[in-house]
């Protein structure tokens, strides 16, 4: 049975509001982006492992990044869409129509290895199609350091291109592009698994910004809105 991570000390999560960038980019944008200082930032999971989600947004598309805490990630998986969240990933979720069907799942690991589906139905009746691909996705992770240089962890950026969304449903493609004040359904987590390849399933860390009460992180009453801001 899957465990949730929670802290009681934790805030409510809520609404989150996407920044607008002013300048456009076609790549993921860099660590140290200026962008970054502008978007929101929310953390979540055990100090050990704390993760870090930021995003923000042009006309073409949405912009993220993970940073996670981590002194040991690993991955053996190589290939696209294999079942990454059978090892250590960062996810999101994110539902342009707001329904709870026929939203896009991003998982992404330590190795820049990506699986994106399409979750035709949350649990627990969970139905996800791997052929589904967020065209245009472009990502990369790279290392994560301290204040004094040394490495902490990893960082995820990844630039998602918004008109590959109206692909999931036609609902969803009445919501692409977004305009500023609209609002789509989301939530972030993080699977990490401390004791390696040898023993993927001991200790494991489920841990997710608004978390659901389980088993699954396909919990559509856990999502929250995604609020995109204007210029």
């Amino acid at each position: 049975m899957v465990q949730m991570y929670r802290d009681p000390h934790a805030p409510a999560s809520g609404a989150y509001a996407v920044a607008w960038l002013d300048r456009p980019s076609a790549h993921p944008l860099a660590p140290r982006a200026p962008a970054w200082r502008h978007a929101t930032a929310i953390d979540w999971g055990p100090e050990r492992y704390r993760t870090r989600f930021r995003a923000c947004w042009d006309r073409e598309a949405l912009h993220v990044r993970f940073d996670a805490r981590d002194e040991r990630p690993w991955h053996t998986m190589t290939r696209r869409d294999e079942p990454l969240w059978e090892e250590e990933v960062v996810e999101l979720f994110l539902d342009p129509a707001g329904g709870g069907r026929y939203y896009a799942e991003l998982e992404i690991s330590p190795a820049n290895v990506v699986c994106d589906l399409c979750v035709e139905a949350p649990w627990p009746s969970l139905r996800a199609v791997t052929a589904w691909d967020w065209e245009g996705l472009a990502s990369a992770v790279e290392p994560m350091h301290d204040s004094a240089g040394r490495v902490e962890g990893w960082t995820t950026l990844a630039r998602l291109p918004l008109a590959s969304l109206g692909s999931l449903s036609p609902a969803a493609r009445a919501k692409v592009p977004p305009s500023p004040g609209d609002a789509w359904g989301f939530n972030v987590f993080r699977i990490k698994r401390p004791n390696g390849p040898e023993r993927p399933e001991e200790g494991v860390v489920y841990a997710a910004w608004s978390v659901p009460s389980g088993p699954s992180f396909h919990e559509i009453e856990a999502f929250r809105p995604l609020v995109f801001e204007g210029p």
